[in-house]
């Protein structure tokens, strides 16, 4: 299952989808149900699971557009149920345990009342049992593996009942690179299918590289004397006669305002520091005796020529986690696909 919430990780979610689809997977995985309709109204067929907390008002859009439903207590089941009987339609679920994560779910020394509601569900097909790690990519393996322990010990209930057991997951990036005793039945990545690691501890036991670079170009240069300031609220001075660019990008396009005479970008391969406040649709860069034209390319996660700035810099210059930063990059930021494959045609296809 690839994981495509959060707009993919800030990277696009219909083009991400197809992408993953392209490449083998058999499913997708959203945290909401809008997400799912948006897949499904880009004519994507693939089972799209929903991971989320589910609100009764959506069970209807669920069974509308044939997204499996992530259902985390006997009460929501049952709603689940009488809301399929109501349409005559089978809804399609997966229970969602909980094994440590203190989230949402059935706590997993307490689901086999919850598994046998599932099992005697006249219009639900259970399809898979799941729970999430907390801590998959710390160096201590100690409470993953409590926690994988604790989800056997719960689905065990199947092969005593003498049941079908439902797809098993549970694991994350972090269990996928550090944990394969816990790719059970199915694998659900994040962050990993887009060549981040999910933390500084996880296991580099799959080699990936960053799909994603951001980029912007300058607008506006400048020459700035000794002792004039830079951007709201006066918080640069500039220490002596210099050179600074303007650039198109600010918070309001997710590019954090704690990045403010903090965060660092790429001019002609050579790093330059972000001065002043960023604003909401700007920012600035000191070039000291550097030179940039109008429409020269800024790197701000990426590489240029000799130069890289990782997302993970970015995120530890503000104090968050990558995810983070990914995940902000707003919607006025556009986003194009650099091959033929089916994200570029997807992108294509949704303007």
């Amino acid at each position: 299952m690839a994981v495509v919430k959060a707009n993919a990780y800030g990277h696009g979610l219909v083009p991400a989808a197809w992408t993953f689809l392209a490449a083998g997977a058999s499913q997708l995985g959203v945290a909401f149900v809008e997400e799912g309709l948006e897949l499904r109204r880009a004519g994507i067929t693939a089972p799209i699971l929903v991971l989320g907390g589910l609100l009764g008002q959506q069970i209807g859009a669920f069974l509308d557009y044939d997204l499996t439903i992530g259902v985390a207590s006997p009460e929501k089941l049952r709603h689940v149920n009488e809301a399929a009987e109501q349409t005559g339609r089978r809804a399609k679920v997966h229970l969602k345990i909980d094994t440590g994560m203190g989230r949402l779910g059935k706590r997993w020394d307490r689901c086999a009342e919850f598994f046998a509601q599932g099992a005697a569900s006249e219009h639900c097909d259970v399809l898979g049992v799941y729970s999430h790690f907390a801590n998959a990519d710390a160096q201590d393996p100690t409470f993953a593996r409590e926690q994988l322990d604790h989800f056997l010990a719960a689905t065990s209930f199947y092969e005593r009942e003498g049941l079908p057991t439902p797809v098993r997951h549970m694991a994350n990036s972090g269990a996928c690179l550090g944990h394969p005793e816990a790719w059970l039945d199915m694998v659900r990545p994040g962050i990993l299918l887009y060549g981040v690691y999910p933390g500084p501890e996880a296991r580099r036991t799959i080699d990936v590289q960053p799909a994603l670079t951001l980029k912007t170009r300058v607008v506006f240069y400048k020459v700035v004397d000794e002792g004039l300031t830079v951007g709201y609220d006066l918080t640069w001075r500039a220490p002596r006669t210099t050179r600074v660019v303007t650039l198109p990008i600010g918070y309001g396009d997710g590019y954090a305002r704690a990045l403010s005479n903090r965060g660092e970008v790429l001019i002609e391969g050579v790093r330059r520091p972000i001065v002043g406040r960023m604003s909401m649709d700007q920012c600035n860069v000191d070039l000291g005796d550097g030179t940039a034209y109008n429409g020269d390319e800024v790197v701000l996660i990426g590489a240029q020529g000799d130069g890289r700035i990782t997302v993970e810099e970015v995120a530890a210059w503000v104090d968050t986690i990558p995810y983070e930063i990914l995940t902000m990059l707003g919607s006025r930021i556009p986003r194009y696909y650099l091959d033929d494959s089916a994200a570029a045609s997807a992108a294509a296809s949704v303007g």
